[in-house]
């Protein structure tokens, strides 16, 4: 049986039948073709299939669609404005923050959280932030110079 549920994705509101234990993880990606959203551990463990609900960060394959029911996610897709990359995605790119590109989604989610928290953040703040992510390529270095570096761009 299925429960209608309204969401606002990347600005565009949606409304979807989804089943009592679909996951937000399972219609953003399946459904909506969000494909930035991983499915990797299933058990929230490597925070790849991290959106921002609420502008916070929450991993998908934990949240049932019908608790999302009301909000607002944000995928990477929801990030660049009008084609234009955020001074956030820019700086991955150009810190060589991206390896193999599986987790980087998750990281630029996080980070965008962190950022518009903490526009500001110490080194141990970013990595209190992405604490819980899991880069395959060990790429964390890169990942915390692109955000620290992001912190001090302007848009």
């Amino acid at each position: 049986m299925g429960h209608e549920i309204s969401l606002v994705v990347n600005g565009v509101h949606r409304r979807l039948h989804v089943r009592q234990n679909e996951t937000l993880l399972e219609v953003l990606r399946d459904r909506l073709q969000l494909k930035s959203v991983k499915a990797s551990c299933w058990r929230g463990e490597c925070g790849l299939c991290t959106v921002l609900l609420g502008g916070e960060p929450v991993k998908s394959c934990m949240v049932l669609a019908l608790e999302a029911d009301g909000g607002s996610v944000v995928t990477v897709e929801g990030l660049a404005r009008d084609g234009k990359l955020t001074p956030l995605q820019r700086s991955f790119i150009d810190h060589g923050a991206v390896q193999c590109g599986f987790c980087t989604p998750a990281f630029l989610l996080v980070a965008q959280a962190l950022l518009e928290r903490n526009p500001g953040p110490t080194k141990k703040e970013v990595l209190s932030a992405v604490n819980g992510l899991i880069c395959r390529c060990t790429g964390y270095h890169q990942i915390v110079e692109a955000i620290l570096e992001a912190s001090r761009l302007k848009e």
